[in-house]
């Protein structure tokens, strides 16, 4: 029996999947199964960058008059845009000849593709995941901008966005250090008290100015199940329906994600305000597979798997981390 068009066979598993790989993003990382929930994960379709508007004053024009007070007309200059490069990921699914002949029945070949394809889905997905707690340096900074970077644990320095936080403060995230802030290393005994007062310093008065995600490695969410009482052990119900292992501080749901550690170092929570966090991949280049290429040199062929995009901020003045 003649070979299958390994080729055809491989693009039209990934396409009829690349909506799978997409959604099994959401659902398998906290972050953006989040932002999936509030809106926050929005296609773009072109561009040198990614623009993110965001407004960074407040409109003065507002104030208070009586009567006949003439109202103040100035022209206001509140939004900007912060500037985010295109990162990219890929992975390969590749077929040597051996292997179309070793298994050059329809069925078997499919059942070969399906599996190689499975496998280069997870392992993008995984660097993906990681990826988003890192601070974009990796491979020369073709790495995605992670919360390493868009919620540094120096957030006065560095430009982020385009846009330089040591000349711009509504820029800045915020960062709560045990050893430097709090007096003593970030504990079972005073994590409470720390994401206490981080929480104070990046909550407005609206529902929606307060963190609504808290993630964090195997060591601090381990503080702070080991800080509170059996009866003090809420779970959120949406988060945990989703599969997710967490508890709920002060409202707010904390997911544990072994995969800080990796992205950006061990010891660090985030608390995150998620209406101003945006996962944006390309349109065209969401998990899509490019056409095969085949070797000039060696008996196989190579279908790849894209993906690009950034995750993006529009208020980082709303979010900060936990420390040593």
């Amino acid at each position: 029996m003649a070979s299958p068009n390994i080729s055809e066979i491989v693009t039209t598993t990934i396409q009829n999947r690349s909506g799978v790989v997409a959604d099994n993003m959401s659902k398998n990382n906290a972050l953006l199964y989040q932002l999936k929930k509030k809106g926050r994960i929005k296609k773009f379709s072109g561009g040198d960058v990614i623009l993110q508007e965001l407004m960074y004053a407040e409109n003065t024009n507002t104030q208070w008059y009586s009567g006949y007070d003439v109202l103040s007309t100035v022209a206001q200059d509140v939004l900007t845009s912060a500037q985010f490069n295109i990162k990219q990921a890929s992975t390969a699914v590749v077929m040597s000849g051996l292997e179309r002949l070793q298994n050059a029945s329809k069925e078997r070949i499919i059942d070969l593709a399906a599996a190689r394809v499975q496998n280069a889905e997870m392992s993008i997905q995984n660097l993906i995941a990681l990826g988003l707690y890192s601070d974009g340096t990796a491979n020369g900074g073709k790495q995605i901008d992670g919360l390493a970077v868009a919620v540094p644990d120096d957030p006065t320095t560095g430009t982020y966005g385009g846009i330089n936080r040591a000349t711009w403060s509504f820029w800045q995230s915020k960062k709560y250090s045990g050893l430097t802030d709090g007096g003593a290393a970030v504990s079972a005994t005073n994590i409470q008290q720390y994401l206490t007062r981080l929480i104070s310093l990046i909550s407005l008065g609206t529902p929606e100015g307060k963190p609504d995600l808290a993630i964090g490695d195997n060591n601090y969410y381990n503080f702070l199940l080991e800080s509170m009482v059996p009866i003090q052990r809420v779970t959120n119900a949406s988060m945990a329906n989703a599969g997710f292992e967490n508890i709920e501080f002060q409202g707010i749901p904390v997911v544990r994600d072994g995969n800080i550690g990796g992205g950006a170092g061990t010891n660090h929570m985030w608390l995150l305000n998620t209406n101003y966090i945006h996962y944006r991949p390309h349109s065209a280049r969401e998990f899509v597979p490019e056409d095969q290429i085949n070797s000039i040199n060696q008996d196989a062929t190579v279908q790849f798997i894209l993906w690009a995009g950034n995750l993006t901020m529009s208020g980082s003045r709303y979010q900060g981390v936990l420390i040593a």
